[in-house]
C-alpha cells in the first residue's frame, strides 16, 4: 500500500462505561485524513464484555458512506466494552481494510488470559489475543507505544504511525475519537486515549 499524507484512517474507541452497570457501550470512530483533518464521525454499541465487537465494527464499516475512502483501521488496543474482543483478521477479511492495533503499554498477556478464565468462552477469547500477533515497538521521542497489524507491512504501520502521532503518544483518529466519546457520556471530554 502506498501511504500517502492523507490517507484515510478509521479510528476506533469506546466510551467510557460501569461494569456490571451498563449492557452496552458506545464506540466511536473518527475518520481521518492522515493526522491532520477530521472528515467524519461513526458510531456503534458492543455488548459489555459480550461477543460482538467484530460483528459491530464490520457492520459499521460495511454501512458507511465513507467506506470506499478508507484505507486503515485503527483501534485503541483489542478490546472495547471490557473483555469484547476485536478477532482483527476477521475485520480484514469482512472490510477488505487493514487493522492496526494500538496500545500505550505493553500488555501483560498472562494477566489477560487469568482474566479471560472467568467467561465460558474464554478459549475462544484468547485465541483472538494470539491471533493478533506479534507485538512490535515503536519509538516516540524517548517513549515507546506497541502495535499489532494485519493487511500491511510493518514498515507501512511505521509510516502510518509517523502521520497520526502529532500530541503525544496516541495517534490523533483514536485520540479525537476519545474526547468526543467521553464528551458524549460525561458532557465534556476528559481522560487520556
Amino acid at each position: 500500500m502506498n501511504v500517502k499524507k492523507e490517507v484515510r484512517i478509521l479510528g476506533i474507541d469506546d466510551a467510557p462505561f460501569t461494569k456490571g452497570k451498563d449492557k452496552e457501550v458506545l464506540v466511536i470512530a473518527t475518520i481521518f485524513r492522515g493526522g491532520e483533518f477530521l472528515d467524519g464521525v461513526l458510531r456503534t454499541h458492543v455488548t459489555c464484555d459480550g461477543n460482538d465487537a467484530t460483528d459491530k465494527i464490520v457492520e459499521m464499516i460495511n454501512r458507511s458512506r465513507h467506506k470506499p475512502q478508507l484505507r486503515v483501521v485503527m483501534t485503541d488496543g483489542i478490546a472495547l466494552g471490557g473483555f469484547n474482543l476485536l478477532d482483527i483478521h476477521e475485520i480484514f477479511r469482512r472490510t477488505q481494510l487493514p487493522v492496526v492495533i494500538v496500545m500505550r503499554k505493553y500488555p501483560d498477556l498472562e494477566k489477560i488470559r487469568e482474566a479471560l478464565k472467568k467467561f465460558e468462552d474464554w478459549e475462544e477469547r484468547w485465541e483472538k489475543v494470539v491471533r493478533a500477533g506479534k507485538i512490535h515497538k515503536f519509538k516516540v521521542g524517548t517513549k515507546e507505544i506497541y502495535y499489532q497489524f494485519v493487511g500491511l507491512k510493518k514498515e507501512e504501520v511505521e509510516r502510518i504511525l509517523k502521520l497520526t502521532l502529532k500530541r503525544g503518544l496516541v495517534p490523533e483518529p483514536l485520540r479525537v475519537a476519545h474526547l468526543i466519546a467521553t464528551a458524549i457520556i460525561f458532557g465534556e471530554s476528559r481522560g487520556r486515549a
